[in-house]
């Protein structure tokens, strides 16, 4: 539907302009090649008006979809996002990826990433050791000084008229490169077979090993590949699942899976560890470098040249124009000769990208001995209901940028959040000066009479026992979506008044539990409702403010646009995440379930035997799904359903959440104690100070440095938070 394209980019096809690429809700892609450009430019025309989506700082007009990679790359607000450290380089060089015109929907140009570790061969990797990190000022072919002398003496010899010199004859990312990494898993596999006649390939030369490949692109002169995104969080490529005979080496051993570094145990460690290193301070002060040479100033000329950095002439964008080759059989061969030997990115800028600003600077307290104070503020509501549900949608671009809660007897208060920057953590400080804090906390609940009313008095059903799951706040802090009501419905209310805005029917039973996706800054998002009668249903909020169906005109009745069916008892929890298109849902006894936001059904996540009764979910856009059980069981699944990690604690916990990189739980329960825990393993990392009432909710600011928490006894209480620092003092050796 065109009412769910949220970006449209246009896009290379072997070196031509001739492509478009668009990008839907549910974070799929559908990539299309046409004749010429004077088509694309009528095709974007006729899609809908989004640009290249929110997510650059760029406004949404179709001439921004037509704009040149290194025109959206110099608007973009993405670079000065990084330098501040508010992305993470993955997600920065996705971007860039993105950008230039690497797609995963063209083999011939699939994302491109580093090599960041050197060190392959350790039993443990220490990370805080500068030698067990690649310089990324040089490319992969000089690294090795033998193997960049003999490069550079080719430059310097090339004898050929009729090609201009380069160093490289292979490139750091092709067709083959990406199903050499990906074979394992389809459709790679598939694609895999059908270039090379239905055969894997020798299995001298397929990927069984990592420090081999690493070995290889350090010795071989043929061999300079860089890596692909997947290394960086896809545990799948490295396990031979499907059983594809991969064949034997000539040391006698069999290709199957490919075999880990000595530092890594299991592929999720090798993933989570490389992820580490990508991150890491050695790797952030060294990216800009590695930026220049794939889509920077050293791209091509005589930076290029100095470097070590050129390749084949016919893998730039602007090498050849196929339509001025008239000859039929020149032009497939050209076609065929860009498509083996690669193809390079849009360059990007032609002056060198600025470094990224030091943690040391950003965060100088994350380095020092002085810890921050744990507890920031304490606000007592008048009334004293249990805080059920806490939202803290805090971006600065919202025109009321707060912390949403809602108590157990349904008042709900919109607490205004100042992104000024105030004194927290420093010494002598005290929760009487809360005025000078980064957040101001005005509740703002009325009384129960009157226009301006903040309590819902419309009548749930009395079974219904209300948590945090009978909540959804609108990431605009607008409308509370509130479930529970003997019609079998939901319905949504204005935060502003308190007024009812729209009911919502779909389900043949009461409404157990709701859940929203990660929204666009538009406000779109995606919720899904629960019911007593086992069925999910999948519902679409636009950003301008009710539920759609599939009939957008049609707000009164609206028709869900999709039913997740699978369970046998009353859902009790559910999360979505939009990134990966999904919904894993738990209901009173069973296994959780995964979906597709489509309404398929994918697989069951199934726990230890006395893992039974699910009743918090949170899941990463990394695809971990932690599941908390009735009894203190904790699960760590990943979304294809492995158990990577189980725990037992003391605590009845009532809330859960994970930081925004997937790598941190925190828990909070009845005992009125909030953890901070390692996810992929349940290290506990920190502990905070015992409140005096149990935790009910709780929700993270945008910049994840502020948890606030809902408690039993009608307060809210914020905590300072700091990932980063326990980062560094707890992740450090392997």
């Amino acid at each position: 539907m065109f009412s769910e394209i949220r970006a449209v980019f246009s896009r290379r096809f072997l070196l031509q302009t001739t492509a478009v690429e668009v990008f839907m809700a549910n974070r799929t892609s559908v990539m299309f090649n046409f004749p010429d450009q004077a088509t694309v430019k009528r095709v974007v025309y006729s899609l809908p008006r989004v640009g290249v989506g929110t997510s650059y700082g760029l406004p949404q007009a179709r001439r921004i979809s037509l704009a040149t990679p290194r025109q959206l790359f110099k608007s973009s607000n993405m670079t000065q996002r990084w330098q501040r450290r508010e992305i993470s380089n993955f997600e920065y060089l996705t971007f860039l990826n993105t950008t230039s015109g690497r797609t995963y929907n063209d083999l011939n140009q699939y994302p491109v990433f580093p090599w960041v570790l050197t060190n392959y061969d350790s039993e443990e990797l220490d990370l805080t050791l500068p030698g067990n990190f690649r310089d990324l000022s040089k490319p992969v072919g000089s690294l090795n000084p033998k193997r960049a002398a003999f490069y550079a003496e080719r430059y310097e010899t090339w004898d050929d008229d009729q090609t201009p010199p380069c160093h490289y004859n292979s490139h750091y990312s092709t067709a083959a490169t990406a199903l050499h990494w990906l074979v394992r898993i389809e459709p790679f596999t598939t694609f895999s077979l059908s270039v090379n006649n239905n055969k894997f390939d020798h299995p001298d030369r397929s990927f069984s090993s990592i420090t081999r490949s690493w070995r290889n692109c350090q010795r071989d002169t043929s061999d300079v590949k860089e890596l692909i995104p997947e290394f960086y969080y896809l545990p799948e490529m490295f396990v031979n699942s499907n059983g594809y005979h991969l064949g034997m080496r000539e040391d006698r051993s069999l290709v199957c899976d490919v075999d880990l570094p000595a530092w890594a145990k299991t592929p999720e460690d090798l993933v989570r560890i490389n992820r580490m290193a990508l991150e890491s301070e050695f790797v952030s002060c060294q990216l800009h470098q590695w930026i220049d040479l794939i889509f920077g100033y050293k791209q091509r000329g005589p930076e290029a040249v100095r470097a070590l950095n050129v390749f084949h002439y016919l893998t730039y964008e602007g090498s050849v124009n196929l339509d001025s080759i008239t000859d039929h059989s020149l032009r497939e061969a050209t076609e065929a000769q860009i498509q083996s030997f690669g193809q390079t990115p849009s360059q990007l800028l032609i002056e060198p990208h600025p470094p990224r600003s030091s943690a040391m600077h950003l965060s100088p307290l994350m380095f020092k001995d002085q810890l921050q104070q744990d507890v920031i503020m304490v606000l007592k509501f008048p009334s004293n209901s249990p805080v059920t549900h806490v939202a803290a949608n805090t971006l600065p671009h919202l025109i009321v940028p707060a912390v949403v809660t809602v108590t157990c007897s349904r008042l709900f208060a919109v607490n205004r959040w100042h992104n000024t920057v105030g004194l927290r953590g420093a010494p002598g400080y005290s929760l009487e000066q809360a005025h000078h804090l980064p957040i101001e906390m005005d509740s703002l609940v009325a009384n129960s009479t009157g226009s301006n009313k903040r309590q819902i008095t419309d009548l749930v059903d009395q079974s219904i026992q209300i948590t945090t799951h009978c909540f959804v706040v609108t990431a605009d802090n607008r409308y509370i979506l509130v479930c529970g009501f003997w019609d079998k419905s939901f319905r949504v209310y204005s935060s502003e008044t308190g007024k009812l805005t729209q009911i919502v029917f779909g389900h043949w039973d009461v409404v157990t539990c709701l859940a929203r996706s990660e929204s666009y800054i538009g406000g779109d998002c995606y919720i899904v409702s629960g019911s007593r009668d086992a069925t999910l249903l999948l519902w679409y909020w636009s950003g301008r403010h009710h539920i759609i169906g599939d009939n957008p005109s049609n707000t009164d009745y609206p028709a869900p646009r999709a039913v997740l069916t699978g369970h046998d008892q009353e859902v009790v929890c559910v999360s979505v995440c939009a990134e990966l298109g999904l919904v894993i849902s738990g209901a009173k006894e069973g296994p959780c379930l995964v979906h597709t936001i489509t309404g398929d059904l994918l697989r069951a996540l199934e726990g230890p035997d006395h893992y039974q009764r699910a009743r918090l979910i949170s899941v990463s856009s990394e695809g971990h799904c932690i599941i908390y059980y009735e009894g203190g069981r904790f699960c760590n699944f990943s979304i294809n359903g492995k158990l990577l990690a189980q725990m037992e604690v003391n605590d009845s916990t009532r809330a859960i959440l994970l930081s925004s990189d997937g790598h941190n739980l925190v828990t909070g329960g009845d005992s009125g104690v909030v953890e901070v825990w390692q996810a992929c393993d349940f290290k506990q990392l920190y502990v905070y100070p015992g409140c005096d009432a149990g935790v009910r909710a709780m929700d993270l600011s945008h910049d994840q440095r502020t948890l606030i928490t809902g408690m039993a006894s009608g307060s809210i209480v914020a905590f300072n938070i700091d990932f980063n620092r326990w980062h560094y003092e707890h992740q450090n050796r392997y």
